[in-house]
Order: C-alpha cells, then sequence, then structure tokens
C-alpha cells in the first residue's frame, strides 16, 4: 500500500456555487472526498492536509509556496508521493517555484485541479485526480518514475516550470510547447523515461528563502519612454523584459540608453520571448545584438512563469547580483534548454 500525502490548498476542484450570487467560492476537502467513491477503492494509503483558510490561486504568494515546501520537507521520508490540488490560473508559477525549491527532489510533487468543480455532472475533477494519484504512487524497482514537480492535467504530465495555462474554457488547460510531455494516460500511463528527471543520486535540499523584488517589462510597439523608464526604475534587483520573436526589441537610442543605464546600477534584465514556441537568441539579429553587448541576460527558452520564479529564488539565495545574473542562464531544474 503505497503512502500518498495530499495537500489542499483550494482551487476550482473543491468549490460550490453560493446560493445567492451565483458564484463559485471555495469549499473543504470533505466535497472532494464525498464526490470521490473510488478513494475507498483504491490501495492507497491517503493523508489530507487542508489549507485553512482554503486559497483561491489568484491569491497565491511567497508566504503560501515556503508554507507547501515545508510540509513537503516535513512529511518526505514517510510518504511515497504528493498530490497538490490548486487553482489552475496561477498553478504553473506553484509548480515552478517548488520545483526550484525543492532541489535534488526524488519523489513526485503532482499538482492537479480541474477546470469544473468536482459536484458537477461532467467535471474534469475526478479523472485529474485519480490519475495524479496513481502517477504518486507510481514505482519501478522501488525507485518513483516522477522524481520531480509536476502538472497533471486533462491525461498529460508536464514538468512544472516548462508549463503554463493556455486555456480557461477546455479542459486541456496546460501546454508545454518547449519540453516533451512527461507522460499520458490513456488506457495506461505510458511514461517518456528519456524525459524525466533522475535525481536518484543527488541529496535532497530546501531552500525556503526567496525574494519577490522582481519587474516585468512586456514591450509593444509604441511603449513610450516614461512607461519603460518607470518599471527599470521600480525598486527590484531584476526584471524579466517579455521581446519580441527570438529576443528582439526596438534600437531607438532612448531604450537602449535607459537598458545601459539600468544594468550600470547593477539590476539584472532577463530576455525571454512573448513567444510560447522557440527560445531566445541574442545576436542573432540586429535588434538583438546590442542587447546582448549591454549586458542583457539570455532567459532561452524560459516560460514567463519559470523566469520570474527563478529569479524569485536565486534572488532569496545570493546576495550578489552577478551571481544571480550567473546561475539565470543555467539550467538548473531543467527550466531551460541553452542553444548556444
Amino acid at each position: 500500500m503505497q503512502n500518498i500525502f495530499i495537500i489542499y490548498t483550494g482551487g476550482t476542484i473543491g468549490m460550490v456555487k453560493d446560493a445567492e450570487t451565483g458564484t463559485f467560492v471555495p469549499f473543504d476537502f470533505d466535497l472532494i472526498a464525498r464526490n470521490l467513491p473510488d478513494l475507498e477503492r483504491v490501495d492507497y494509503r491517503l493523508t489530507v492536509h487542508s489549507f485553512t483558510p482554503i486559497i483561491d490561486s489568484s491569491n497565491m504568494n511567497p508566504t503560501i509556496w515556503v508554507e507547501m515546501a515545508e510540509i513537503i520537507r516535513n512529511n518526505h521520508d514517510n510518504y511515497d508521493g504528493f498530490v497538490i490540488l490548486h487553482g489552475s490560473d496561477t498553478m504553473s508559477f506553484s509548480a515552478s517555484i517548488l520545483s526550484f525549491m525543492l532541489e535534488g527532489l526524488q519523489k513526485p510533487v503532482i499538482l492537479s485541479g480541474s477546470q469544473l468543480p468536482i459536484g458537477e455532472i461532467r467535471t474534469d475533477a475526478r479523472e485529474n485526480m485519480m490519475t495524479a494519484l496513481e502517477i504518486a504512487s507510481a514505482k519501478d524497482n522501488g525507485k518513483s518514475i516522477v522524481q520531480e514537480v509536476c502538472i497533471l492535467f486533462d491525461n498529460k504530465l508536464f514538468r512544472g516550470n516548462r508549463s503554463f495555462k493556455y486555456n480557461s474554457a477546455k479542459f486541456e488547460a496546460f501546454r508545454s510547447p518547449n519540453y516533451p510531455v512527461l507522460a499520458e494516460a490513456g488506457i495506461h500511463i505510458n511514461y517518456n523515461r528519456e524525459a524525466l528527471l533522475d535525481n536518484t543520486a543527488k541529496e535532497f535540499i530546501m531552500h525556503t528563502a526567496l525574494d519577490n523584488r522582481v519587474g516585468v517589462l512586456k514591450l509593444f510597439p509604441g511603449i513610450s519612454p516614461t512607461i519603460v523608464k518607470s518599471i527599470l526604475d521600480a525598486d527590484v534587483r531584476s526584471i524579466v523584459m517579455e521581446t519580441f520573436g527570438s529576443g528582439n526589441t526596438m534600437t531607438d537610442q532612448w531604450f537602449l540608453d535607459m537598458l545601459a543605464d539600468t544594468i550600470k546600477k547593477g539590476k539584472n534584465i532577463v530576455d525571454i520571448s512573448q513567444c510560447k514556441v522557440g527560445s531566445v537568441e541574442l545576436g542573432r539579429y540586429e535588434t538583438s545584438q546590442g542587447l546582448k553587448e549591454l549586458g542583457v541576460l539570455n532567459g532561452y527558452d524560459m516560460t514567463f512563469e519559470a523566469a520570474v520564479t527563478k529569479l524569485i529564488y536565486l534572488q532569496g539565495q545570493l546576495a550578489e547580483q552577478d551571481d544571480v545574473a550567473y546561475w539565470v542562464e543555467k539550467n538548473i531544474r531543467g527550466e531551460l534548454t541553452v542553444n548556444d
């Protein structure tokens, strides 16, 4: 019998419709258990930790991330796997930051939820929940098949720090265009073993120091100097700059001068693409060659969620900006592919 620890944070999976307002509001885990009679039939020993109060994922923050990580650390040795029930809106942020916080993880941490509450007739909650439990318990020769933080949604298992929510209207809510699907559930669960991390030889270490002084500069044609300056001058240590195509920006001198001045002041600027597929290639075009010369950092094919949370993690661990700059361009948890 496998021991599985369930962390219930909230989200659509456990919501009920308020009789007065007609809106969905969070409920407790008992609602899920009542609507999942199959839990009584499976060969798992389940332990449930419910957050109090239940959290809408739009209110997710670093304090809650630390609490989730500490729950996993405190129960790590006594359980075969972990399932986190979480609202889908910020699920990729939580999966990404947990992947960085839980270094050398040798057990599955599976985030899942649903697009419809579990009490609805056509809900996707039951299938997501039962598949997440099966993957969390899966072993091969006594070793967990999955040894990383993942998202399970609509029969597909994604690396957490490679995923993003792209659809709010379909059950197929998540995608991972720059990294293969880790497993797909049909009649059988087929694992893409070559794509999975193997942390067997590593030491499990948890990191809880986070620093969320991160800004975001999303470029668009015609963006004004006032807007750019207000973001670059903010009280942050690093800025995620969402650029065009393979990392391109306008070449207006005022813009390049602002970036140069910001970098000289000791702030890191990380270039990621607004495109969901592909990678930043600084210097490939004239419009990005200048960025490379200024010292703009390459975010390669990181998702927005991974880039933001990686900086929050690195800044919590490293006091020196040069150290943050060095590690942000390195693949530390399978979150990016270096194409140099």
